[in-house]
């Protein structure tokens, strides 16, 4: 088989479609390997970006980008119809959910539209979207049997879940291990033979809707156990017990416990999402899935509590939020990452305002934040982080822990601090100014 022939000797041509959090990693490490990779998105700003060498994400430095474009291995273009040059075609388009927390599944639909318009014989379509269990099966392979292509013969169709986590040094896209499931044996033996190229293990599966479940569990499980100590954390506030030495206590148990840390909601592409999409897909089959959508429930109602508490406190000093000024400190989902997406500080910004409170954020990696979806009214800059902007703002409202903040200083000029991180306490900085939500 040629292709495979191809693969081994790293001369396929790649094709990524999507060049965001997961799609642009996985072009630097095909890169690496030595394959010719051309990315694709519909974004004309974002490819025009790229091409200059200039990335915009920031743990992404831009020379490797450069460097891949000098050697002439990589390129990137919104030109859909260039899909019928490639021998391999990765999908990492987004897959959010509605606004009724149904899965939105129009760019991989729209996506699989384009590819179907030049699928040719001998291609590899790896979906890596997180998506439903059957998506794979139920919508892309009927839209490229339309063709009169036979899967397993004259094409091939797998999907393998993204498991990126911006900003992690431990695991890299290399070092992290890669599910793959085929819709036949001949495809995930493709599929086995594409992945063993540019990750140290490949994990085999019997099918797609087990590896679209496997990523599923992966992150329900991480929104469960959140939500539990979420929930522990809004009792033990009441109890006035410190949830946080209860973890560090219970942490030194060597067996049968796990850590897992509140906060003020969840964020990032995965977790607030993916469990939606098991929900929904559950109820195809006439089953609910309570215990999900109560950790759902949980998780989502804790920048609520976040602001709840932020009015409890200024109360004590006798404010009200309505004409408070709040400096929330970090917009990125988690720290050290530029990452805004689904970013619980969004949602406190959104109801901080409808409170009638003067909001401003201070963020060393989001220079600017707007653009999202589902927040068209948040368009904000970061201001400086200067003991001026402290002593005027009635809180300091920290969500996002970045590790470049100067605590003690934050500390020192700050009137009143809601700590939604324990990071105070980290840095063993003790004071009656700081209060934990």
């Amino acid at each position: 088989m040629n292709l495979l022939k191809n693969m081994d000797n790293c001369s396929a041509k790649v094709g990524i479609i999507g060049l965001g959090y997961v799609g642009l990693p996985l072009v630097i490490r095909f890169c690496e390997e030595g394959f010719n990779v051309l990315g694709f998105d519909i974004d004309a700003e974002k490819v025009n970006r790229i091409s200059k060498g200039d990335s915009y994400i920031k743990h992404i430095p831009s020379k490797i980008i450069k460097a891949f474009l000098t050697k002439k291995i990589f390129s990137a273009t919104t030109n859909m119809s260039r899909l019928k040059e490639m021998d391999v075609i990765i999908i990492c388009v987004p897959t959010p959910l509605t606004d009724k927390r149904e899965p939105d599944m129009q760019y991989v639909e729209n996506t699989a539209k384009e590819i179907s318009k030049y699928l040719r014989k001998g291609q590899l379509i790896s979906l890596e979207s997180t998506t439903y269990p059957g998506t794979t099966e139920e919508l892309l392979l009927p839209l490229f049997q339309k063709k009169g292509l036979m899967v397993g013969r004259d094409f091939f169709l797998v999907f393998s879940p993204e498991r990126e986590d911006p900003g992690r040094k431990n695991f890299t896209t290399k070092t992290t291990p890669k599910v793959v499931g085929g819709i036949t044996p001949n495809c995930l033996k493709v599929g086995e033979a594409l992945y063993s190229k540019v990750v140290d293990s490949v994990v085999k599966v019997s099918s797609p809707r087990v590896a679209e479940m496997t990523k599923l569990l992966e992150n329900i499980y991480r929104s469960i156990n959140i939500a539990l100590v979420n929930e522990l954390k809004m009792l033990c506030d009441r109890m006035r017990i410190d949830i946080w030495e209860v973890i560090e206590a219970a942490k030194s148990k060597p067996f049968g416990f796990e850590a897992f840390y509140p906060g003020p909601g969840l964020g990032g592409h995965c977790i607030p999402v993916d469990p939606f999409y098991l929900t929904w897909k559950a109820r195809e089959y006439d089953f609910s899935t309570r215990f999900i959508e109560l950790a759902g429930e949980i998780n989502t109602y804790m920048p609520y509590y976040v602001v709840e508490k932020a009015g409890s406190i200024l109360n004590k000093t006798k404010k009200s939020l309505n004409g408070s000024k709040i400096l929330i400190l970090g917009v990125a989902y988690k720290k050290d990452v530029d990452d805004q997406r689904e970013s619980p500080s969004l949602k406190i910004i959104q109801l901080l305002r409808e409170e009638g409170a003067i909001v401003n954020y201070s963020d060393p990696h989001v220079p600017v934040c707007a653009g999202h979806r589902h927040y068209p009214d948040i368009n904000m800059k970061s201001v400086e982080l200067s003991e001026e902007t402290l002593k005027n703002s009635d809180m300091v409202l920290l969500v996002t822990d970045h590790t470049s903040y100067d605590y003690a200083s934050i500390e020192k000029h700050a009137k009143c601090i809601l700590d939604t991180r324990d990071a105070f306490r980290k840095k063993k900085i003790n004071s009656k100014k700081v209060f934990k939500a």
